[in-house]
């Protein structure tokens, strides 16, 4: 039976793309140390993104959009970046695992929700890593191009100084106009 692990980083921000990763791991070549993302340090996730991509069977990160999130809503954009995940991998799987407590709508392999997947299957746990490690990337790429915002140290996130940097800069492009705090900062902007 072959598994793939799915995991996502990026729900709760109010910018950027929701990331998801999809990994098959070869259980002849172990990876030590994997876990939640959450729960390790940003140096060992750097580690472990490579060392997953080197050793695993078959790995993909994918996306949704902060343009498609607006246009489906964060779950149904998460679902679409897992589907693209699974449906990139070199290697198809017989059985999908997903971190969370729902399946991932329009998954054509059998799939299973596993609640704290990330910290109880190795897989989950790597696909953690490479869409935390991904996603993270993107947000200091971000913060290069609007260094004002802060992007490097909060992610993203709805933090005081994200609110405080809205407030001062206004909302770039790449910000999700379906949430709640976006959408009331360019309500004040009209």
């Amino acid at each position: 039976m072959i598994i793939a692990g799915v995991d996502e980083a990026g729900r709760g921000p109010l910018v950027g793309s929701v990331v998801a990763a999809a990994v098959i791991l070869d259980p002849n070549n172990p990876i030590q140390g994997l876990n939640d993302s959450k729960k390790l340090t940003e140096k060992k996730r750097e580690k472990l993104f490579v060392e997953i991509q080197e050793k695993a069977l078959a790995w993909s990160i994918a996306e949704a959009t902060h343009t498609e999130i607006d246009e489906l809503n964060i779950l149904q954009a998460t679902f679409l970046a897992m589907n693209r995940a699974v449906n990139n991998l070199k290697i198809q799987p017989n059985k999908v695992i997903v971190d969370g407590n729902q399946i991932p709508k329009g998954m054509s392999i059998s799939c299973e929700a596993i609640v704290g997947g990330d910290a109880s299957h190795a897989e989950i746990s790597a696909a953690s890593i490479l869409a935390k490690v991904a996603r993270d990337r993107q947000m200091k790429a971000l913060d290069e191009k609007y260094p004002v915002f802060g992007f490097a140290k909060h992610k993203g996130y709805p933090t005081k100084a994200h609110f405080e940097a809205i407030t001062s800069h206004g909302v770039i492009d790449e910000h999700r106009r379906s949430y709640a705090p976006v959408k009331k900062a360019l309500a004040l902007d009209v």
